[in-house]
C-alpha cells in the first residue's frame, strides 16, 4: 500500500511539474528563449553540483539537485515537442521499452540472472545487438573525462569476460606496471622534458589501478575526488597556520613544509573525531 500511495503522489507531482513547465514556456520570456544548446552548459553545471552533493552525502542537497536535473530533462523534451521532434511521453516510453528489453531475466520467461555480473553481461550483449555495433567499446563518449572513460572501458571489458579472476592477479598487474614505470624513468635521459614512453607507462599504472579498484569495491573517481578535497582542506589549514606564524610558504624548507603538513593533518583529524556522534 505504501508503494502504491507513493506512486500516486509521484504521478500527481509529475503532472504538477509538467503544468509548471508549460507555464514557463508560454509565459516567461527567459524560459521561452532557451534552446537545447543554451541549456547544455547549465545542465553540465547541474550534473556536477549533483555529483558534489552525492560525495558530501547531503540528502537535502541531493534532493534539490535531482529536482534541478529533472527540470532540465523535461525542458529538453518540451522543446523537442515544440519542434515536432518527439514528445515527453515518447521519450519515457522509449526508455521503458529499452529497460524491459535489457532485463530479460525479469520480463521474459525462462531467462535468469544469478548475480549482478550476469545482469551486466546481458545488458551489454543486448545493447550491442540493439545498436548494431561491432565492438562492446563502441559508443563510449569521446568527451568523457579520462578517469570516467577508463572506468567505463574497464566495466564494459569485464562484462565481456576480459577481466582478472582474482584480486591478487589484478594487484600483481599494478606492481608490474609500477616496475615498468620505474625502469623507464631510471633509464631515461630526458626526465625534465616530455617523454612519451614514460607517459605511456604512467598511463598503464593508472589504468591498472582503476582495474584493481573494482576488486576492492572502490569507486576510483570518488576516491580521487575525496583525496582532492582532503588535500584542499589540509593545504588551507597550512596557509592559515603560516599566516598566524607570519611566514611564507615559499621560504620554508622541505622539512618545515612536512612539519606544517603533519600539524594540519593532526588538527583536521582531531576536528573530525570531535564531530563523530558518541
Amino acid at each position: 500500500m505504501a508503494i502504491e500511495e507513493n506512486l500516486n503522489e509521484s504521478l500527481q507531482a509529475f503532472s504538477r511539474l509538467l503544468k509548471i513547465i508549460d507555464d514557463l514556456r508560454t509565459k516567461c520570456p527567459w524560459d521561452q528563449q532557451q534552446t537545447m544548446s543554451s541549456l547544455r552548459p547549465m545542465t553540465i553545471e547541474e550534473t556536477f553540483e549533483l555529483s558534489e552533493a552525492i560525495l558530501s552525502e547531503n540528502m537535502i542537497n541531493i534532493k534539490e539537485e535531482l529536482g534541478d536535473l529533472l527540470l532540465h530533462i523535461l525542458l529538453y523534451t518540451r522543446i523537442a515537442t515544440e519542434d515536432n521532434s518527439f514528445t515527453t511521453s515518447e521519450c519515457i516510453n522509449a526508455l521503458c521499452d529499452k529497460l524491459i528489453h535489457r532485463h530479460p531475466h525479469i520480463y521474459q520467461p525462462h531467462q535468469t540472472a544469478v548475480n549482478t555480473l550476469d545482469v551486466n553481461k546481458n545488458w551489454q550483449k543486448v545493447k550491442l545487438a540493439e545498436k548494431g555495433r561491432n565492438s562492446i567499446l563502441q559508443g563510449i563518449p569521446n568527451s568523457l573525462p579520462s578517469l570516467s572513460k577508463a572506468m567505463c572501458i574497464q566495466d564494459k571489458a569485464s562484462s565481456a569476460g576480459f577481466v582478472w579472476k582474482t584480486r591478487e592477479e589484478a594487484w600483481g598487474k599494478v606492481k608490474e606496471e609500477i616496475q615498468e614505470l620505474e625502469d623507464e624513468v631510471r633509464n631515461s635521459n630526458e626526465v625534465d622534458s616530455v617523454n612519451t614512453q614514460i607517459e605511456d607507462e604512467l598511463g598503464d599504472v593508472l589504468s591498472s589501478l582503476i582495474t584493481y579498484a573494482c576488486f576492492i569495491n572502490v569507486d576510483p573517481d570518488r576516491a580521487l575526488e575525496k583525496a582532492n578535497l582532503k588535500f584542499i582542506r589540509r593545504f588551507q589549514c597550512v596557509e592559515r597556520q603560516l599566516k598566524e606564524d607570519n611566514k611564507e610558504l615559499s621560504t620554508l624548507s622541505i622539512e618545515e613544509m612536512v612539519a606544517y603538513w603533519k600539524q594540519a593533518k593532526a588538527q583536521l583529524h582531531a576536528v573530525a573525531k570531535e564531530q563523530i556522534p558518541s
